[in-house]
């Protein structure tokens, strides 16, 4: 496996004191993948995986746990990829912790090599699933605002809110949740029914004078 594979990955590894950054990145290295960044300093890691783009971190602890905690909760926050901890020492009370906080897997040591890359598999096809959940999830609570602003607007009930919804995303060959998403998007831009100004909802004097001929 060469970086650059399918199979290669882009791995960020941080160590908040620094100690054991060549032995973890020799070991990445030699499973095929690409350390893109090694980073000892808290300030940068949530950066980095912004800017980077990591598929996997790996947060190494040996002392000092409250600032390897505090990486996790940076990485976690930016939701830039799975975190993986690297424990130089059991610590239950640690993983508890780091657990809270979105870690997840944890390894100890992070020098041999198939533990690694069997943790790196778990947390990718873990973290795959989380998302696709979460995207589940998002995608229902958008298509229900799309309903209630359709309820809303045209005085229907929610079964009529889905069937236009559904008709306009099969008229023009798109997604449910694209057409929903664009309701919810051009809501505020659309102003009430009530809030539309009477010279627009009304026609002209000459129109209706024709109308009524």
């Amino acid at each position: 496996m060469e970086p650059g594979d399918a199979s290669s990955l882009r791995v960020l590894v941080a160590d908040g004191r620094g100690e054991h950054l060549d032995l973890v990145t020799k070991t990445v290295m030699g499973l095929g993948h690409e350390v893109i960044a090694r980073e000892s300093s808290l300030s940068d890691v949530a950066r980095l995986t912004t800017s980077e783009l990591p598929d996997v971190a790996l947060v190494i602890v040996s002392q000092g746990t409250g600032r390897a905690l505090e990486m996790i909760d940076q990485i976690v926050h930016e939701a830039a990829c799975p975190v993986i901890a690297i424990l130089q020492v059991q610590d239950r009370g640690f993983i508890m912790e780091a657990a809270k906080r979105g870690i997840f897997a944890y390894v100890v040591d992070g020098g041999d090599p198939e533990e690694l890359q069997s943790a790196i598999d778990v947390v990718l096809r873990r973290f795959a699933e989380y998302h696709n959940l979460e995207g589940a999830f998002g995608r229902r609570a958008l298509t229900e605002r799309a309903k209630g602003i359709l309820m809303e607007r045209h005085g229907i009930d929610e079964e009529a809110a889905f069937n236009l919804l559904r008709d306009h995303a099969r008229s023009r060959q798109a997604k449910l949740v694209d057409v929903a998403g664009a309701v919810v998007t051009g809501h505020p831009l659309l102003p009430a029914e009530r809030d539309i100004p009477a010279e627009r909802t009304e026609a002209p004097p000459a129109a209706r004078e024709r109308r009524d001929r």
